[in-house]
């Protein structure tokens, strides 16, 4: 490991946890330790450690042609895009495959700008579209900064977030009316002439597991129909069952011109990733090159991967599975600790995709850590996080927020089983609320 350079990290204070297995729900370390992975790693491994049906599909796909140009056609690579196409919403009919999600935001902004002939985009504050060039540029929280200039034609704005609402607002309504309101102001101030699309997570991920107010995305596909600019939903991480439908925004019934996609797809077990496109958009491309591509897009192995997981999710009720045990259980329960635990200032969350902000004040709502804290300042949540960590529950832990992503697969006893170690862990972060 001391060749590995890190990412998003100061080399000298990287101390991985060497780990050596898994499987399901759970993973180990060299030491035997074992996990309870509510964070699905980085939120892709939809499907769990080691699933024996993917694993054995990518293992017969090497056998029979382990790789391939993506300018020929290919049968698994077919198989994906019809089996996704089945499952997507509206008009998005055509597949642009990409080895992960940064390169599909990538290529969504590269087919609006094409296609409209624009060159701005907005996107919102709280919100991480990718590492790359202008997927760095577009994203609207604290990782940017080191980035920047990014020289990214991009304007944000604010989405809503009823608990620190920037408008003051009392209910998850008058939110939307707000945010719309303010997102239209934006747009009008911007020159609508100018704006190739609008870029948003359907559900924000890593800044906040924030679920979008009733009626807020479909305001916000009224306002892109309005003023011709392409609706693109960042599904990278809220895909593929982890909101508990295919495609997140099918939770809210909407249907946007892209939809970016990687992670769940196939559960990372080969790099995968793409942007579906709707037939308006896609149809621009008959008759005229398309700018862009990829050496490995549409890896068979990664296809195979995608195939099977589908398979999957359909053979083993995956989406009713998430529905069901996310609410009655996992959600549940989560609002129960808050009952208990003062430093809970919120739940939020749906499906397998939940989050506890945590506070020092429930009153005032002031966070257990500053935004973008660093070094001695983020101590308290180290500690929560530690806690976890050695009572065997691995979350997904961001700024003030554990945050909670299981793989699709976790039974009902081991969403239980972390409850009862959270319910322990949030005493570490209710001593702080004692302190204040």
């Amino acid at each position: 490991m001391d060749h590995v350079f890190y990412p998003w990290s100061a080399q000298a204070s990287v101390n991985p946890v060497p780990i050596t297995g898994g499987s399901g729900s759970w993973f180990w370390d060299a030491t035997g330790k074992r996990y309870l992975d509510f964070s699905s790693q980085l939120v892709f491994l939809n499907l769990g450690h080691q699933h024996p049906d993917v694993v054995a599909a990518v293992v017969a796909q090497a056998n029979s042609l382990a790789t391939i140009s993506p300018t020929v056609g290919n049968e698994v690579r077919s198989e994906l895009a019809r089996l996704i196409v089945e499952r997507a919403p509206g008009a998005l009919n055509r597949v642009l495959f990409t080895t992960g999600g940064a390169e599909a935001v990538e290529h969504a902004v590269r087919l609006a700008r094409s296609y409209t002939g624009r060159t701005k985009m907005l996107s919102a504050y709280r919100s991480y579209h990718g590492g790359t060039g202008t997927a760095i540029g577009l994203t609207g929280e604290p990782r940017r900064w080191g980035a920047e200039p990014t020289n990214v034609d991009v304007v944000r704005f604010f989405g809503p977030y009823p608990y620190r609402s920037p408008w003051g607002t009392a209910t998850p309504e008058q939110e939307t009316e707000a945010a719309l309101r303010h997102l239209r102001q934006v747009i009008e101030l911007e020159g609508p002439q100018h704006i190739a699309g609008l870029i948003m997570e359907t559900v924000v991920g890593t800044n906040g597991i924030l679920v979008p107010p009733p009626g807020y995305l479909a305001g916000v596909r009224a306002l892109c129909d309005e003023f011709g600019i392409v609706y693109i939903a960042d599904e990278v991480m809220a895909g593929f069952g982890r909101a508990g439908e295919w495609f997140a925004v099918q939770a809210f019934d909407v249907a946007p011109d892209l939809i970016t996609f990687a992670k769940g797809v196939n559960s990372g077990y080969v790099p995968l990733g793409g942007v579906l496109i709707a037939e308006p958009i896609a149809a621009r491309y008959d008759d005229t090159v398309y700018p862009g591509g990829l050496t490995y897009a549409g890896h068979p192995l990664a296809c195979a991967a995608g195939v099977a997981s589908i398979e999957v999710f359909e053979r083993d009720g995956i989406l009713d599975h998430v529905r069901t045990a996310g609410a009655d259980v996992l959600g549940k329960g989560l609002h129960d600790l808050a009952s208990r635990h003062p430093s809970v200032g919120e739940v939020r969350g749906l499906g397998f995709f939940w989050a506890l902000e945590l506070v020092r004040d429930p009153v005032s709502r002031e966070p257990l850590v500053p935004f973008a804290a660093t070094g001695a300042a983020t101590e308290p949540m180290n500690r929560v996080t530690a806690a976890a960590k050695e009572r065997g529950l691995w979350p997904f832990s961001v700024a003030n927020r554990v945050q909670l992503a299981p793989p699709l697969t976790t039974s009902t006893d081991e969403l239980e089983l972390a409850l009862e170690i959270l319910d322990d862990v949030l005493t570490v972060a209710d001593g702080y609320v004692d302190a204040t």
